[in-house]
């Protein structure tokens, strides 16, 4: 690994239907994802911020990518927790677990995209 980077640079949900799935993630985090193929892999990429905090990444359609609560588990940061939830809920995802204190490392919640894949929301109040 460099020494001058972050560890890790990329991610990728598994999606069902990329158009549902990119639906969902705009509704619910306010953001346009751009739509990719790649040989026989359909994509839709988050927005990257050149220079910002944090990594971006791709939700994908393909052959050999099936969404699932085991795994890992990547968190988005919002600023408020409560009402990503609502945002969440009301594109068509489902509250896992609700906010949760986490000490002096702020608040966590988890919950379930369209595609049925467990994520988590991070926020620090």
């Amino acid at each position: 690994m460099a020494n001058n980077t972050n560890p890790v640079v990329w991610f990728e949900i598994p999606a069902k239907d990329i158009m549902r799935a990119k639906k969902f993630y705009e509704g619910a985090f306010n953001f346009t994802m751009t739509l990719n193929e790649m040989g026989s892999m359909k994509m839709a990429w988050f927005p990257w911020i050149d220079k910002a905090p944090g990594t971006t990444g791709s939700l994908v359609e393909s052959a050999g990518y099936q969404p699932s609560h085991a795994g890992t588990t990547i968190y988005f940061s919002v600023s408020d927790i409560d009402a990503a939830l609502v945002k969440i809920e009301q594109s068509g995802g489902k509250t896992l677990n609700k906010k949760t204190n986490i000490g002096q490392y702020g608040f966590i919640a988890h919950f379930e995209d369209t595609e049925g894949n467990r994520l988590a929301l991070h926020a620090m109040n």
